[in-house]
């Protein structure tokens, strides 16, 4: 069994054969996944997906890119969506500086209120970060987070980022780049311990090799697997094993 922790199922991508989609992840042992929001719309659609499909579950936010575009009505939605049973976190949120830097005050506002609704709620926040790792650790580290569960997705920053993260017990997430010949996360890798190690697609973005360059797919999430596997000398059902209870000890309602 595998968890996508991390999959956009929501996104326009998946409009023509979603259904398909999420069977393709089934037959390939994908058994659960979690179909994050961007913003409120794409939120709404994760918990309609997850009402829809035993295997979904959805995570409610507003992304960083799309802060310029919130209202505050919407972050009120946001917040009342923390109540649905199937919702089993917040996000995403963060920082991302490598699209607008403008934004950045307000990305800061988000991602602070982001997480006191995911200390409220008692729920992990799932964490993006984009060209932003030491603004992301300082904003963490203000809002004592290490009080919190805390999911670095996508993680790709180096061994001093990962250790720091690690100190604050939080989790790290990763995709399709560690199997990129020039991702460089091999050190990273191998010395984070498996049991704050969660993997995820990031689907429709980010494929795996030999998938790079087409549409991901939470499919593809195998493939992450068998990468990570053999860094670390464990069969892929073993990663599959560990990373699956780690994704159940921090999403509680999987």
């Amino acid at each position: 069994m595998l968890v996508d922790t991390h999959t956009h199922l929501n996104a326009p991508e998946f409009d023509e054969d979603r259904d398909d989609v999420i069977q393709r992840a089934l037959n390939a042992g994908v058994e659960r996944m979690i179909v994050i929001g961007f913003d409120l719309a794409t939120s709404q659609i994760a918990i309609d997906l997850a009402n829809r499909h035993e295997a979904i579950f959805a995570v409610v936010g507003i992304h960083p890119c799309y802060v310029q575009h919130a209202l505050d009505s919407h972050f009120e939605e946001i917040e009342r969506l923390l109540s649905h049973p199937k919702v089993v976190g917040v996000g995403e949120t963060g920082i991302d500086l490598h699209w607008d830097t403008s934004t950045y005050e307000l990305q800061d506002k988000y991602f602070r209120k982001h997480l006191e609704l995911a200390r409220r709620f008692e729920l992990p926040v799932i964490v993006h970060d984009r060209e932003a790792h030491d603004e992301i650790l300082s904003i963490l580290n203000a809002e004592r987070a290490s009080e919190m569960s805390v999911v670095l997705h996508c993680f790709t920053g180096d061994l001093a980022m990962a250790t720091q993260a690690l100190d604050g017990g939080f989790y790290l997430g990763f995709g399709g780049i560690v199997t990129f010949k020039n991702s460089n996360m091999g050190d990273v890798l191998s010395k984070v311990p498996l049991d704050h190690m969660l993997i995820e697609t990031d689907a429709p973005y980010l494929a795996p090799t030999p998938f790079r360059g087409r549409r991901n797919e939470p499919a593809y999430l195998v493939k992450t697997a068998e990468t990570i596997a053999q860094l670390r000398g464990l069969s892929s059902e073993e990663l599959g094993q560990i990373t699956t209870r780690n994704a159940k000890q921090i999403f509680k309602r999987l």
